[in-house]
Formats: structure tokens, C-alpha cells, sequence
């Protein structure tokens, strides 16, 4: 008898912060997956960002005065501010429809900082993985870490701070700028004339080629939190996928 792959390999569900699919995402996270499916869902899905609308459903998500902003990729390739609080419950009900599609495991697709949200299996939070993945690979080296906006920048750096045992400094370049790429070229650049011996690209919209661009600018080896974090979660998803198998 032959049998689907399709039917019995495991599925990861991947969560966005914003509006799937993430189309940005495809070409490098492929290559990571091996035969693990994915069940792609976003916490913006169902909310409208053209015209009058729109702007009220950008009001309505925008950050509180006291949080750090987060931002995020839509359908039509533009972006979004966004505030934890409006997207928890969207978070909530995206990665229910990941499990409703068959997902053993859901990884969701921030760098930020999330309260845990209620599932039936398990679910991955991107800043643990890539942070704690971090530490292990830089050691006590001084970290530089770029990020999307300049007014996160004083939180993640108390945040990664707080995790690595070497002095971290952060720079803003915005992932889904037109000029993304000279962007990260200058933070990178920045960054490692302040003394950095790692680079962190830490936000799931810096890609593979923004990768490259950032370690080709500054001399050093850089670190994609997509790729750390797709990684880990699909080893994760293996896992429980085969467990209890012949």
C-alpha cells in the first residue's frame, strides 16, 4: 500500500502577527522544513486596512501610549503598528485555526514578547527561540541587535540585556521599507563600529538576503531570528508528529 507523505508528515503551524500568507517568508523557510507541512495562518486575517476603514482598524490595533510597538507585514506587502494588547486575542484565534487544520505544533512569527496563549498543543514563541539560541552560539561576545523601529529600540535592548552576559546595543532598520536593504546595511554598519562581534536581525521580516547584506556591511557574522526560529520549530513539530509511531 502506498501512502500519502502528505497525510503523515507533521504540520507546523506558523503564525504572523499580521495578514497571511507571509509570501516574504516562503523562499527561506522552505529549506528548513524538510517534509514538515505547514498550516499558515495570520492574527489580521479578517481585518480591513483600505480607506476610512482602514484607518479606524490601524487605530484600533495601534499601541498603547506605555507599549512598545510591534509592526507587521500585510497581504498587499505594506505594514502596520500594532499594540500587544489589540492582537492577543487575534493571536488566540489564529493559532486555534492552525490546530483546526491539523497543526502539532504553532510557532508563532514574533520577535515580541507574548503572554501565553491558550491551546491543545503546543505552541512556540519566536523571542525565546531566537534569544536562547543566540545566547548559546555568541557567548560573552557584544551583541548588536537590529530592529525594525527606533522606539523599540531601548526595549530590546534591555530585553536581550537582560539574557546575554556581553554588552548589547541595538539599531533600527525597518524590514519592510522600500530601502530595507541600505537600512540594514547602516545599522549593521553602526553596530559593529560601536564594538559588535555578532549582528542579530531580530525580526521575522529581515530576510536571508538582508542576512547577507548586514554581515557584508559590518565584517561580522549575523543571526536571522527566522531562521533560528523556523528551525527549532520545525524539529519540534517532527517530534511530536512521530511520537508514539511504529
Amino acid at each position: 500500500m502506498t501512502v500519502d507523505p502528505s497525510t503523515t508528515s507533521p504540520a507546523l503551524g506558523l503564525v504572523t502577527i499580521g495578514q497571511a500568507p507571509r509570501t516574504d517568508l516562503a523562499g527561506d523557510v522552505a529549506p528548513l522544513l524538510g517534509a514538515v507541512r505547514v498550516r499558515e495562518h495570520g492574527a489580521l486575517d479578517g481585518d480591513v486596512f483600505d480607506g476610512e476603514e482602514g484607518a479606524r482598524t490601524r487605530a484600533r490595533l495601534a499601541p498603547a501610549p506605555d507599549e512598545p510597538p510591534l509592526v507587521s507585514r500585510l497581504r498587499d506587502g505594506g505594514s502596520v503598528v500594532l499594540g500587544h494588547e489589540a492582537l492577543a486575542p487575534r493571536m488566540r484565534d489564529a493559532v486555534a485555526r492552525c490546530e483546526e487544520d491539523g497543526a502539532g505544533a504553532t510557532l508563532l512569527l514574533c520577535t515580541g514578547n507574548f503572554p501565553p496563549i491558550p491551546a491543545t498543543r503546543p505552541v512556540l514563541y519566536a523571542e525565546p527561540l531566537v534569544q536562547r539560541g543566540v545566547r548559546a552560539v555568541v557567548g560573552d561576545a557584544e551583541v548588536g541587535v537590529v530592529c525594525p523601529l527606533p522606539e523599540q529600540a531601548d526595549d530590546v535592548t534591555r530585553r536581550w540585556a537582560a539574557l546575554l552576559p556581553g554588552r548589547v546595543h541595538a539599531a533600527a532598520a525597518d524590514p519592510y521599507a522600500p530601502d530595507a536593504g541600505e537600512q540594514v546595511a547602516r545599522a549593521a554598519s553602526h553596530l559593529a563600529a560601536g564594538g559588535a562581534r555578532w549582528l542579530v536581525l531580530d525580526c521575522i521580516g529581515y530576510t536571508e538576503p538582508m542576512r547577507r547584506t548586514a554581515a557584508r556591511a559590518a565584517g561580522r557574522p549575523a543571526l536571522l531570528a527566522r531562521a533560528l526560529a523556523v528551525r527549532l520549530a520545525a524539529e519540534a513539530a517532527t517530534a511530536v508528529g512521530t511520537a508514539g509511531r511504529d
